[in-house]
């Protein structure tokens, strides 16, 4: 995508993302407003809900966006700071017909971003695109609107309380890492029942603690700490804008994305028998073979969060989840991915259950994986190399290969798996494996692609870990 006025990096597949007073500039966000109230005032919407994170430069990006909207005739409702689900709450909650969050999500602290919404859909891919030639064009209308404060903290807060579930208390340390969610975070832990910690939650756009990334497992060393001195059930943490989860149990484990989202597919397969629930490509096999034997409907997903409540709406799935911490509920909720409205699902079934969620874990077929992998690949080259992959293994004997996103590779070792980042210059790679001699066979089998494709491997021979 390219844009003369607009940086062509920061037009990304999902959203709107660069460095400020680099990519993005504060006018950008202005400029960014003008051409989305157009387009949709231009199909009837009216009203638009604004939020935004804890970085030090959202309040300045968040005014010049509510500006911008404003001229277009819109209503714009400022819902204020915290976290993305907020403000996708907020859209729901006053009935929107659009919502943008001005939000760097999980990047540094030099970064800044946009994620938006319109008319019950995510906005993404070809609006995005269409976005950045409005604003090149200067293709603009023009109206009196109007801006309104319109907070929205204590409601959202209040129906996250109210889906807890009573039963036994639970001791919980909680780590939003100095993000937009560290409010909430603390409205939560004061009106939950049970024990209750929190560290780094403080809204700070330095994010002094830790990259506030929960998928990286050296940002939890905190978290597991405060769950051993505390002597707590689990620990759960979010990125800068509270949209994914990360999960350690009372021994400090790491309770991966996946594991995280079957635990909460049989509560929902309880109540819905037969419920489609997605993951996304790079899930273990256990989900979906689990998911299967409970009698749900398991698909496999694009990886992307756009993507994934747009098959949601397609299939009426109940439920939707990825590696990455996104977690979607349409069961009970609307659809859109929340961390904190998935962390108290989550305590609703442990404090109901007679089993911690160390034992839910150690209670899931055992296999052996390699963390995701990211190997270095040209922007330019990424997308034809796993297309060349694809062509070589088309019609090898003794594989079945899916491609609904890179290609999944399943043999009778396992899987291993190989994707283009749609945010970054890297491939990503995954493998896993019944054993370890498998799990080494599969990671030689995806570096040797790698390597008559021209690409460096290094990084695919990580050690796996149980999973």
């Amino acid at each position: 995508m390219t844009a003369a006025g607009l940086h062509p990096s920061v037009l990304r597949e999902y959203d709107i993302r660069g460095i400020i007073g680099g990519t993005l500039s504060v006018d950008d966000y202005r400029r960014i407003g003008q051409a989305y109230g157009s387009m949709l005032s231009e199909k009837g919407g009216r009203t638009v809900a604004v939020g935004y994170d804890g970085r030090l430069t959202s309040p300045d990006l968040e005014r010049a966006l509510t500006e911008g909207l404003a001229s277009t005739g819109l209503l714009v409702l400022r819902v204020g700071l915290g976290p993305s689900p907020m403000l996708y709450f907020a859209t729901h909650h006053f009935g929107c017909d659009g919502g943008l969050m001005v939000t760097g999500s999980h990047n540094p602290p030099e970064y800044n971003g946009l994620k938006m919404s319109w008319l019950g859909r995510p906005f993404f891919g070809a609006d995005i695109a269409a976005l950045g030639a409005r604003v090149a064009a200067g293709a603009v209308v023009s109206g009196a609107g109007q801006i309104e404060d319109r907070p929205v903290a204590n409601d959202y807060a209040d129906r996250l309380i109210a889906a807890m579930k009573p039963g036994r208390d639970l001791a919980v340390a909680w780590d939003p890492g100095n993000g937009a969610a560290g409010s909430i975070v603390k409205q939560l832990a004061a009106r939950l029942p049970g024990r209750h910690t929190t560290i780094n939650a403080i809204i700070d756009g330095n994010f002094p603690a830790h990259h506030p990334d929960p998928t990286v497992e050296s940002n939890l060393l905190q978290l597991k700490d405060a769950v051993a001195k505390g002597a707590c059930d689990l620990g759960v943490a979010f990125d800068g804008d509270g949209d994914r989860i990360g999960v350690v149990d009372a021994q400090g484990r790491v309770v991966w994305g996946d594991q995280i989202l079957l635990i909460l597919a049989r509560e929902v397969l309880a109540d819905v028998p037969g419920a489609t629930i997605i993951a996304d490509v790079k899930s273990s096999q256990v989900f979906f073979d689990e998911v299967a034997r409970l009698g749900g409907r398991p698909l496999m997903s694009r990886t992307g969060h756009s993507l994934i409540k747009t098959m949601m709406v397609e299939t009426g799935a109940e439920l939707a989840g990825e590696m990455s911490g996104h977690i979607f509920f349409a069961h009970g909720y609307y659809g859109f991915d929340d961390a904190l409205y998935a962390t108290i699902r989550l305590l609703s079934i442990l404090s109901t259950s007679d089993m911690t969620l160390a034992q839910m874990r150690d209670a899931m077929p055992p296999v052996v994986n390699t963390p995701e992998l990211r190997i270095d690949c040209a922007e330019e080259r990424k997308f034809a190399v796993v297309e060349a992959v694809k062509a070589r293994l088309k019609g090898r004997p003794g594989i079945t290969v899916h491609d609904i996103d890179g290609v999944r590779v399943t043999s009778e070792d396992g899987w291993w798996l190989l994707r283009a980042s749609n945010t970054q210059p890297v491939l990503v790679g995954r493998c896993e494996a019944a054993s370890a001699e498998g799990l080494e066979r599969l990671k030689h089998a995806l570096a040797g692609e790698l390597k008559e494709s021209g690409i460096d491997p290094v990084g695919v021979y990580l050690p796996g870990s149980g999973h």
